[in-house]
């Protein structure tokens, strides 16, 4: 038996064990219908909570693009009768710290604190205010718009910033997923306190809740914790409906910029969370160009032909169809070989599809690094939200490996021909050879 083929069958008998004892996740909808993902870990004397909705920057509108990213920066900057930095005092005050996600589809904060009973009590008391009882304060409000316009001002002279930027724009359109998260600076001076107290009326509720708690507290306490969260939430509010992504128009845009290296990015539309081709294009990106030193790209582009340090691929998978986006940096007067080789190889992989060797190796890469992406509370809090979001089965990490586990080569280069046209990316090259 080949030595690789004995390296994965022994992978995949150490990691079948790994995952009877993976995380069991209990889950129920607080009395105003906010849904509660749980799993009791007393090995660490910490809880972490987050609190995330749909109100993500696909809420915005292009007339008030930058709203839902404003909403949620504010949410800790003034609530429940604290201030700022009242605030930032209490929870200092028992070690606990505040966090946040935001993306196209989600928003929300999370927190993280001791399970004591002193340091829990008064964290959650705080975080509950923030997520129930925001504020947005005016003085406040002016002082982020003009942090946030500097920020877009500054952005806007980097050329990895305006790639991104004009391939999101190319790629989507009109689309709410062409938005741009942080908003533009024409809308975000426009914004006013109202605008945001709407938003916040409107898509921060109880339906479109997901709670994720994990740590040392057990499930009685844990549905205490997710009513105190959510019991003041409006119910009802606005939902997220989203349009299908429409296959944009192949073109190439190639933009001047003083940059020493032309700044290259490739993209179509990928895959939704909930796509049935979702593991084989997993497995599949792995191999492409997820793999980092192992991938085809790196091998071509770099290895072979010293066009790039690191060249990269991947999906983000949404509600709606997310990017397969590929990203490189390369001279100049290197942009156009570059750009070409960059096409040829994703030409390539798309008509043939992977080697089984390649296969092998990448299943050993991605069962064997998996239980570093379950190896604190913190991670299993990301994955617990993101099953509740997008209304994933509580087996879901359960059932990743084995899915991995059971792709072919042949689905790879199926699902690969079924989703992308290589013919067909948008691409943007800024700083392009003269």
């Amino acid at each position: 038996m080949p030595i690789k083929r004995l390296i994965f069958i022994l992978l995949i008998s150490f990691y079948s064990q790994w995952v009877l004892a993976s995380p069991a996740i209990q889950y129920w909808q607080t009395a105003n219908g906010a849904r509660v993902y749980f799993v009791e870990n007393h090995d660490l004397p910490m809880l972490d909570v987050s609190v995330e909705f749909s109100a993500g920057s696909s809420t915005d509108t292009h007339e008030k693009s930058g709203r839902a990213s404003l909403t949620q920066h504010l949410l800790r900057l003034g609530a429940g009768g604290l201030s700022e930095d009242q605030i930032t005092t209490a929870l200092a005050d028992v070690g606990a710290q505040l966090g946040g996600h935001f993306d196209r589809d989600r928003a929300g904060l999370s927190l993280r604190t001791l399970s004591s009973e002193r340091e829990r009590k008064q964290a959650l008391d705080v975080f509950s205010r923030i997520i129930q009882h925001a504020k947005f304060p005016a003085d406040i409000l002016a002082r982020e718009k003009t942090r946030s316009i500097a920020g877009l001002q500054e952005a806007s002279t980097k050329p990895s910033y305006i790639a991104g930027r004009e391939l999101t724009k190319m790629l989507y359109g009109k689309h709410a997923y062409g938005l741009n998260g942080s908003g533009e600076i024409d809308t975000i001076h426009a914004l006013k306190r109202e605008d945001l107290v709407a938003f916040y009326q409107s898509y921060y509720t109880a339906r479109n809740a997901v709670v994720a708690i994990i740590g040392d507290v057990s499930r009685l306490e844990a549905a205490v914790i997710a009513e105190l969260l959510t019991e003041n939430l409006p119910v009802h509010g606005k939902t997220n409906q989203l349009s299908p992504v429409k296959i944009p128009d192949a073109q190439i845009k190639r933009i001047p910029h003083p940059a020493t290296q032309s700044h290259i990015q490739l993209a179509y539309p990928g895959l939704r969370r909930s796509d049935p081709d979702y593991f084989p294009l997993l497995v599949g990106n792995y191999i492409f160009g997820g793999g980092g030193f192992v991938s085809r790209l790196t091998e071509e582009i770099r290895q072979q032909r010293g066009l790039a340090y690191s060249v990269h691929s991947f999906f983000a998978p949404y509600k709606e169809q997310g990017p397969f986006q590929i990203g490189l940096q390369t001279k100049k007067e290197q942009s156009e070989k570059a750009l070409a080789l960059t096409q040829k190889v994703l030409k390539d992989f798309v008509t043939s599809g992977p080697t089984e060797q390649e296969l092998i190796a990448a299943k050993q890469n991605i069962i064997g690094g998996f239980p570093l992406r379950l190896d604190s509370n913190q991670k299993i809090l990301g994955y617990l939200s993101m099953i509740g979001f997008y209304d994933l089965p509580l087996t879901y990490v359960d059932d990743y490996l084995a899915a991995v586990e059971v792709v072919t080569t042949t689905q790879i280069k199926q699902a690969f021909q079924r989703r992308i046209r290589p013919e067909g990316m948008v691409t943007v090259i800024v700083g392009a050879a003269e």
